[in-house]
């Protein structure tokens, strides 16, 4: 019989959790504002700005994306053995606010003509700040909720919330900053966002000392707070060469490739048969995770292209900039995720949820859906424009398939990888994403404009084509995902058996 005194104590708990996942939903919120900010215009920064055509432009956010998403790998396991995840996350805040202060300086007029050089050191000291930061609240989120995994998808899909409502804030603002002030204004708008959150992060950490990595209970030690550090600049450094020299980063992308196949190999092949079926499930999601975010990637490539050559800018009087459209990405987002979390919690009251195979599945099909939208616009062009609805729609059905896909992929790796390994391993799931958008640059470039060709009607079928094809690809995910839900239901019992057993 539940007493007064142990209902009291039930809801402290919550009120505990609750105000700690505030803590990390903010945090992270304002980390996006950050990173979406910046990423929204660094497509149309790179040919406006830097000079460069279509397919360069692609191709370098391509390699800036897989080398943002390289470091988590080393940041969760500075998280996880050197410093702790609680002050990992505020190092990596702090250092992506200096990345974007870094890339808010007109160089060109600072420098001259080695400027261009700084701009991409300050690309490196973002890529290795999102290393630190990254894998890291996601870690502590996991954590929060480790106990009672009822719950755990239904906080990572409001997690998830603010991620995008991080981006939905920066990518409806900073466009317009940088049509009205400039550029430069508009990432330091950026920087300003990640000083406010890790102020708000410090002020609120009194809610979070009860989680964390080992290192976040004992002494910081000064030696490795240091060489990290250090390990900052030098890799900040090394990034920003990568960046600048795509056959470099092609090669850099292809090692990094073949290296996270070969630590999935190993750890499959060291794992006791608690683990195996976890992480044997874990690497088909995370295949599939791959294929989505090569779509992923066309929202600051072939879709902003798209928008500034073919898309009509005039809404209700309201000149759109063509990368503003990328804002519809996390307002769906934002709307959706309440929904989908709701549905989740009411699926599992009566048993009846789906599994996460499941919900991949129906990301695939609602993501095919959103890329044949864009392909069928071109049959209601006038003069090569199509009505902007085309792509209100198109995102809505992309985004709730994003949720049902990278929403749930966080805690994918919470539910199926052990505590010991879950921050590396967030990190490997992140880097996965990054090589994934390095491919998706290489498929935008299918509709890369050729500088002989200027009108509308020339550039349409380009995209079309494009969009209708990678439809097609999304079907065939669908059908390969339906396909495998079977076989990732036996391996999801086997590894609840198996670590049942274990405990």
């Amino acid at each position: 019989m539940t007493t007064t005194a142990s209902l009291e104590a039930i809801k402290a708990e919550e009120s505990k959790k609750r105000r700690a996942f505030m803590a990390l939903f903010m945090i992270e919120m304002w980390e996006r504002f950050g990173f979406y900010g910046m990423q929204v215009l660094i497509v149309m920064f790179a040919t406006s700005y830097l000079g460069f055509d279509d397919t360069r432009a692609n191709l370098t956010w391509g390699a800036f994306a897989a080398m943002i998403y390289l470091a988590p790998v080393a940041g969760g396991w500075i998280g996880d053995k050197v410093l702790g995840a609680r002050r990992t996350t505020m190092l990596g805040g702090i250092v992506l606010a200096l990345g974007y202060g870094l890339l808010s300086v007109p160089w060109d007029q600072v420098m001259g003509g080695t400027g261009h050089a700084m701009v991409f050191f300050s690309m490196g000291v973002i890529a290795v700040g999102n290393g630190l930061f990254k894998a890291n609240p996601n870690n502590l989120v996991a954590k929060l909720y480790e106990d009672d995994e009822s719950k755990l998808d239904g906080a990572f899909t409001m997690y998830y919330m603010s991620i995008n409502l991080g981006a939905f804030l920066s990518q409806t603002l900073t466009p317009i900053i940088r049509v009205h002030y400039g550029w430069h204004w508009a990432f330091l708008v950026c920087s300003l966002g990640l000083v406010f959150g890790v102020a708000q992060y410090i002020v609120q950490g009194k809610y979070l000392k009860h989680i964390g990595s080992d290192p976040d209970f004992k002494p910081m030690h000064l030696g490795k707070l240091l060489g990290v550090l250090a390990g900052t600049l030098v890799a900040a450094v090394l990034v920003g060469l990568v960046v600048q020299n795509l056959e470099l980063a092609n090669l850099v992308v292809n090692i990094a490739g073949a290296g996270l196949a070969a630590f999935f190999i190993f750890l499959v092949w060291r794992a006791n048969s608690a683990e195996r079926s976890g992480l044997i499930a874990m690497i088909i999601l995370t295949l599939q995770t791959i294929l989505f975010f090569i779509f992923y990637q066309q929202m600051s490539t072939s879709l902003t292209f798209f928008a500034k050559n073919n898309v009509m800018l005039d809404l209700f009087g309201y000149q759109i900039p063509p990368e503003q459209f990328q804002v519809l990405n996390p307002f769906w987002i934002a709307v959706m995720s309440p929904v989908l979390a709701w549905m989740y919690a009411s699926m599992g009251s009566k048993d009846k949820d789906l599994s996460l195979a499941g919900k991949y599945a129906w990301g695939f099909i609602l993501l095919a859906v959103g890329f044949f939208l864009y392909a069928v616009s071109g049959n209601f062009a006038t003069a090569g424009l199509v009505s902007p609805w085309w792509m209100v729609s198109g995102y809505f059905f992309q985004s709730v398939g994003e949720l049902l896909i990278s929403g749930l992929g966080l805690g994918m790796v919470a539910r199926y990888v052990a505590p010991n390994l879950r921050g590396l391993m967030m990190g490997a799931w992140l880097l996965a994403t990054g090589l994934s958008q390095y491919l998706g640059s290489i498929v935008a470039n299918y509709a890369s404009v050729p500088e002989s060709i200027t009108e509308p009607t020339q550039t349409l079928p380009l995209y079309t084509h494009l969009f209708q094809n990678l439809g097609w690809v999304a079907l065939a995910g669908a059908v390969v995902a339906v396909l495998l839900v079977p076989y990732l239901k036996k391996l999801d019992a086997h590894c609840k058996e198996a670590l049942a057993a274990a405990a």
